[in-house]
């Protein structure tokens, strides 16, 4: 059975789409196929590889990437804009079975000294992972 393709869109693929792939491609990867875009792809964030690497994830082979990359080579079934202004930009993707929308705070866009930022990014993280947990509970797959 083929997997299904999912992915999870934000405005600069810096952050918080960033953080949901290498969540979900981790927790349960041989459930699904993971991909991750941006309408305005940017450089991933350090502090996104930093907070990821406190948890033991690895990041550095992630690239941002524009959704101009996948439209017409991947058929996706699933869904997931991150932002708000992802949910405005996003077009009806052809055969997707599932659309959701999961709105988290920026925190690339967070002010405060280095330490607040960095707890804003750990705050983010760990509401995406637990988002992540209850989609997977959702849709009965148990975590790896």
């Amino acid at each position: 059975m083929k997997k299904p393709k999912v992915i999870f869109l934000c405005t600069h693929n810096a952050a918080r789409s960033q953080i949901a792939e290498a969540f979900l491609r981790n927790i349960a990867g041989n459930h699904f196929e993971v991909y991750s875009a941006g309408f305005e792809p940017n450089e991933i964030h350090p502090l996104t590889f930093k907070v990821m690497e406190e948890l033991g994830y690895e990041l550095k082979d992630h690239t941002a990437k524009a959704l101009d990359t996948y439209l017409g080579k991947v058929h996706f079934g699933i869904v997931i804009t991150v932002c708000t202004n992802a949910e405005k930009l996003c077009p009806v993707l052809p055969g997707v079975s599932t659309r959701e929308y999961w709105p988290f705070d920026d925190p690339s866009s967070f002010e405060g000294t280095e330490e607040e930022k960095l707890e804003k990014f750990r705050e983010v993280r760990d509401q995406i992972k637990e988002k992540i947990l209850d989609f997977l509970k959702r849709r009965n797959i148990q975590s790896e």
